[in-house]
C-alpha cells in the first residue's frame, strides 16, 4: 500500500458518515471523534451539549492512489444536506454542522473548489452553508461510538446517499 492522507469532516452525527466513508473505495480506516472547538479535551457528554464549540466528525484516512481528495469531497457532498445550518435529520446544534477541517493549504484550496463546484451544480445549489476550518485539534471519540452503526445494525442515522 502507498502512503496515505487523511481529512476531517463533519455533517450532522458522526455515526452515519462513519458508517457510509467506511466502505468507500480507496478509504482505509475511518474513525469518529470531535473537533473545531476552543477547549482543550473533548467528550460525548459535553459535545452533545452544543457548548464546547466541537463538530461530530469523521477522521478519513484513505490511499491518494486509489481515490482522490476531490472524490472524497465530493461524496461527502452527497451523503449530508449541506444547506442546513447547524442542522442534519432530528440532530440540531453546532456540534452536527457541516464543515471540511483541512490541514495543510492545499487540502483547503482542494475544499473551497469543492464547495464552488457545489454550489454551481444542480444537486443542492448556491445555498451550501459548508465551513472549512484548518488547524483544529481532533479529539478520537469514545470506543462505543467506533463504527457504532456496525455494531449496532439498524441504529440510528439521518445520512444518505444522493447523487
Amino acid at each position: 500500500m502507498s502512503e496515505t492522507s487523511s481529512i476531517v469532516l463533519a455533517g450532522g452525527c458522526f455515526w452515519g458518515v462513519e458508517h457510509l466513508f467506511a466502505d468507500l473505495p480507496g478509504v482505509v480506516n475511518t474513525s469518529v471523534g470531535y473537533i473545531g472547538g476552543s477547549e482543550e479535551t473533548a467528550t460525548y457528554e459535553h459535545v452533545k451539549t452544543g457548548t464546547s464549540g466541537h463538530a461530530e466528525a469523521v477522521n478519513i484516512v484513505y490511499d491518494p492512489a486509489q481515490t482522490s481528495l476531490e472524490s472524497i469531497l465530493d461524496f461527502f457532498f452527497k451523503i449530508h444536506d449541506p444547506t442546513t445550518l447547524n442542522q442534519q435529520g432530528n440532530d440540531r446544534g453546532t456540534q452536527y454542522r457541516s464543515a471540511i477541517f483541512t490541514s495543510s493549504p492545499e487540502q483547503e484550496a482542494c475544499a473551497a473548489a469543492a464547495i464552488e463546484k457545489e454550489k454551481k451544480g444542480t444537486r443542492w445549489g448556491s445555498k451550501i452553508v459548508t465551513t472549512i476550518e484548518r488547524g483544529k485539534v481532533y479529539y478520537p471519540a469514545e470506543e462505543y461510538h467506533q463504527d457504532y452503526l456496525k455494531k449496532n445494525p439498524g441504529g440510528y442515522n439521518c445520512h444518505f446517499i444522493r447523487d
